[in-house]
């Protein structure tokens, strides 16, 4: 296996590496280096903030490096008991496999699926006794355990911390003992927990791994980092029209982290854009539309992303209805000349523009939902078959009615 590979893989979207000079030595000594990246099946999808990581892994991958996926099912078994985090939910094993069926299905659209070994915690953690657990917990002190900012913070405030969430890092320090990893991939956020499996292996007479952090993708609201729970991410499996029309929101100011972060498009041509961006030479919607365009071809096809970018042309920039839309068919009494009373809830949960019923109400508060071009204030209206339902600026459904017998 060659030695050699491009620095670009260790200065593009990075945003530390512990340690760079012994990273580039075990590169360049050529061997097959295992490549660590964990996930939590407490929830199913990816968005384009884990890609960034991804896209790491599939470049050394190229090289022939082995990437390594642990997929988190035993820790996801146990949740959170103390009930302080709503991100670890106590889930089943059925539960667990599915959400990580659904998540490698995403993963490999980055990731090569040929070359990554899949592991599952409950391979080591499964054979775990109470005798395992305090030797591991011997390992490390309190102190070190509070020295995590979350920890600290919420230590110095008086608020409470369970044991369960202590013991985490040190589950996820021996995942990297129990899978003799080279190098562990992260957020920047993971950095005290990539360090503890650093720690953990040099006790116990492994190499230390190194450690791979990436920057933390700011979501389409230009403030928070991108988060399923806020409502700001673009999803790896979201269609194409909708995955360019996320991509058209984002803020001008993300532009370049974006490019530079989830595309290949050259350093050269991302320095032209820089540049032009601070003459203002450029107006930042055509950069715009070229990162969308990059996005939607990467996850989708090229033709995707092409068809994609008319849709949003026609219907979000001049405003009119698409030529295809979702159509539904309900069954109503006719009022009077051909108007229908319809309750509307059903056909936008059943067709997908909406998630709940508590997601139409707010909707409806925020005049985001409009029928033949103008807002409605109830989930009840009068409207002739064939009208148009509009939820926000990308999702249409075109409502046929059958008249009900009476």
């Amino acid at each position: 296996m060659s030695g050699k590979f491009p620095v670009s893989i260790l200065k593009r979207g990075v945003a530390e590496i512990i340690v760079e000079e012994e990273l580039v030595r075990l590169l360049e000594s050529g061997k097959k280096l295992r490549l660590k990246m964990g996930f939590d099946p407490s929830r199913p999808d990816i968005h384009l903030g884990h890609v960034v990581g991804m896209r790491k892994l599939r470049q050394l991958q190229e090289l022939g490096h082995q990437v390594v996926v642990i997929v988190g099912d035993w820790t996801a078994q146990i949740g959170d008991p103390s009930g302080m985090s709503q991100t670890r939910p106590m889930l089943s094993a059925e539960e667990v496999r599915a959400n990580a069926e659904t998540y490698m299905q995403q993963f490999f659209k980055v990731v090569d699926k040929e070359k990554t070994e899949v592991r599952w915690q409950s391979e080591w953690f499964g054979k775990f006794n109470l005798a395992d657990v305090i030797r591991l917990t011997s390992k490390f002190t309190v102190a070190q355990l509070l020295a995590r900012e979350d920890f600290s913070k919420r230590y110095a405030a008086g608020r409470p911390i369970a044991i369960t969430e202590l013991l985490y890092p040190l589950l996820q320090a021996y995942d990297s003992v129990a899978i003799q990893a080279d190098v562990e991939f992260g957020g920047i956020d993971q950095k005290f927990n990539c360090l503890m499996g650093r720690e953990l292996q040099q006790m116990i007479g492994q190499p230390r791994q190194q450690v791979f952090l990436v920057p933390l993708l700011v979501g389409t609201d230009g403030q928070q980092k991108m988060s399923k729970s806020l409502g700001n991410y673009i999803g790896v499996d979201d269609p194409p029209n909708d995955m360019y029309g996320k991509v058209m929101s984002i803020p001008d100011d993300l532009l370049m982290d974006y490019f530079e972060l989830l595309t290949d498009v050259s350093d050269k041509e991302l320095a032209e854009f820089k540049q032009q961006l601070s003459a203002q030479s450029v107006n930042p919607m055509i950069l715009k539309k070229r990162l969308a365009r990059e996005i939607v071809g990467q996850f989708h096809s090229a033709g995707a992303a092409r068809d994609a970018e008319s849709h949003f042309e026609k219907v979000v920039q001049s405003g009119e209805a698409p030529e295809k839309m979702e159509q539904y068919t309900g069954i109503a009494f006719e009022l009077v000349g051909g108007i229908y009373r319809l309750d509307i809830t059903k056909a936008l949960l059943e067709k997908g523009l909406v998630k709940s019923r508590g997601e139409i109400k707010r909707l409806i508060a925020q005049g985001a939902i409009e029928i033949n071009g103008e807002k409605i204030n109830n989930t009840t209206v009068d409207i002739p078959s064939g009208s148009i339902v509009q939820v926000g600026k990308r999702r249409f459904l075109k409502i046929s009615i059958k008249k009900a017998e009476a």
